[in-house]
């Protein structure tokens, strides 16, 4: 029983690392949008600033399912993470202007999603009334 309350702890604070990780990029975005505005990210190729704003509602959103427990959470926070350091690696190598401190910390980043992914499914259990009611019916 100690095991098992340990167990429950631990993936709440799994929880809790992604849905603050994420957050930490909303205000990131927010906040280059905010001070910059429509050229907050004028100094980078088309594609890479659409990304980054898209990353205001995606990041955000992925912390919403996390909160709610939803596995459409886990499979956005991992495409969402997979897609971000690509694309600042990328960057960083190609075009410059991002900080080491900031891709190297957005990689542990990703290790950590990648590395709680599946404890967390299993934890949040199905996410649709129709998982739930295949889960059910082989019960």
């Amino acid at each position: 029983m100690i095991a098992l309350a340990a167990s429950a702890r631990a993936l709440r604070v799994f929880q809790v690392v992604w849905v603050l990780g994420f957050l930490v990029g909303t205000t990131t975005h927010t906040a280059d949008l905010i001070v910059g505005g429509v050229n907050a990210y004028s100094d980078f190729p088309l594609g890479v600033r659409l990304f980054w704003v898209s990353l205001t509602i995606l990041d955000p959103a992925t912390a919403a399912l996390i909160i709610f427990r939803r596995r459409s959470g886990i499979v956005v926070g991992i495409v969402v993470i997979v897609a971000d350091i690509a694309v600042n690696w990328t960057v960083f190598a190609v075009v410059g202007g991002l900080s080491l401190f900031g891709v190297l910390s957005q990689s542990l980043f990703a290790v950590l999603i990648l590395a709680t992914a599946r404890p967390l499914w299993i934890w949040f259990g199905p996410s649709s009334p129709r998982e739930r009611a295949d889960l059910n019916r082989k019960a």
